[in-house]
């Protein structure tokens, strides 16, 4: 099924991660995080190193060691997120030249330069501390089940 918005893993991943971090009390290593949210363990791994790397994150080595936001929730937009994985979000124009093109004004009306700068304005002001997720602790059935909020509905996602 396609989809108009397109994040790719690598993204989805680090979001998600940041929410369940800044929701836990306790450090959480790598494969906790993939538990908690379905990806890949080594892909989990690898995204975490990163926002690590850029400071998002810190990091504890050895038994009991794990991860914990590098600054508060409150500081962390998700475009901070979005950003150190996969760059900046450009308001692109249509992939055509209009130098070439047969029509004589946008077919698409502008709609993806309007949905870019809709979804890179939500990304800037939506804060880590504000998603529903960091707001009030998840209720874990099991460490494979994860609570989501969908239109103000909570599911109870299992992977």
């Amino acid at each position: 099924m396609k989809s108009i918005l397109n994040i790719s893993e690598a993204a989805s991943i680090a979001i998600h991660s940041m929410a369940v971090i800044a929701q836990s009390k306790d450090l959480l290593n790598s494969h906790q995080v993939a538990e908690q949210t379905g990806f890949s363990k080594n892909h989990t791994a690898k995204v975490l190193q990163v926002l690590a790397k850029y400071r998002l994150l810190k990091s504890a080595r050895g038994p009991g060691g794990g991860f914990r936001l590098g600054r508060d929730a409150c500081e962390i937009s998700l475009m901070d997120i979005f950003r150190v994985i996969d760059g900046d979000l450009e308001v692109n124009t249509c992939g055509l030249d209009c130098l070439v093109c047969p029509v004589h004004s946008c077919i698409f009306g502008g709609l993806e330069q309007k949905f870019t700068r809709e979804f890179r304005s939500y990304l800037v002001n939506m804060k880590l501390a504000a998603l529903p997720a960091v707001r009030k602790p998840a209720r874990v059935e099991s460490r494979k089940s994860v609570l989501e909020e969908v239109g103000g509905q909570q599911q109870t996602r299992t992977f």
